[in-house]
């Protein structure tokens, strides 16, 4: 039998050797090209060497925690996407995961099926989309979807994964108002159990990296009750 292609490859950090082995063999067992660390700082050099796809990274970590991980992954230019693995349904420590440059969270004890799923919808979500023109614009604000760039007029915008996909589906929908379902269906392709606040998190985020020049219009508009929309000059009074 001819070995199939893997889907993706994988790093998958966590230090209880259980949990490890568990899901890197049910991983393996799924398609993925699987990677494993069991510290910080065996991540950060993994990531190094092994250029993963995605990292699935426990929080919780005995020398690095998870989220000092991901700024020096985020700090050093490495943009895969990350879905962490928390031990406590704490919505601060969720957002904190999210705020630091995560992708997605699964909470311990998980099922192995939603470990997967969310691997899965988070590297569709994340992978670039194929077109003619790979540049979007909206006034000085620039997304070049092959490169993984952002500029607001000369400044570069460094952005995680779901963050630049907010953000492009924000510059394909220029001032049309998009709800938090639109935006939840489109950009995380699943509802979160019904969590809206994910949204509010991640536009919050964005506002913070395009809007944060008190020189340049505000791009990033709310409509209290409706959603979201990306306000073009053009279309101010």
């Amino acid at each position: 039998m001819n070995a199939k292609t893997p889907e993706a490859k994988l790093l998958v950090v966590d230090d209880e050797p259980n949990i490890l082995e568990l899901l890197a063999t049910s991983l393996r067992f799924a398609g993925f090209e699987v990677v494993t660390a069991a510290n910080g700082r065996d991540a950060l050099l993994k990531a190094e060497a092994e250029e993963p796809d995605l990292a699935v990274l426990d929080v919780m970590l005995p020398d690095i925690d998870g989220f000092s991980v991901t700024r020096k992954l985020r700090a050093a230019g490495r943009h895969f996407p990350i879905l962490f693995l928390t031990a406590k349904d704490d919505t601060d420590d969720k957002v904190a995961g999210l705020t630091v440059g995560g992708d997605d969270y699964v909470t311990k004890p998980f099922s192995l099926d939603e470990v997967v799923a969310r691997i899965r919808a988070v590297l569709r979500r994340t992978q670039p989309l194929e077109e003619e023109d790979s540049r979007l614009k909206v006034d000085d604000l620039v997304l070049d979807d092959d490169a993984h760039e952002v500029f607001r007029g000369n400044r570069e915008i460094d952005l995680s994964p779901t963050e630049f996909k907010l953000l492009r589906y924000l510059m394909l929908n220029p001032n049309r108002v998009l709800s938090k379902a639109q935006i939840l269906d489109h950009v995380w392709e699943y509802d979160f159990n019904g969590d809206a606040s994910i949204v509010e998190s991640y536009i919050s985020y964005l506002r913070r990296k395009i809007d944060n020049d008190p020189e340049q219009p505000s791009l990033i508009h709310t409509k209290r009750g409706v959603g979201y929309l990306l306000r073009s000059s053009d279309k101010r009074h």
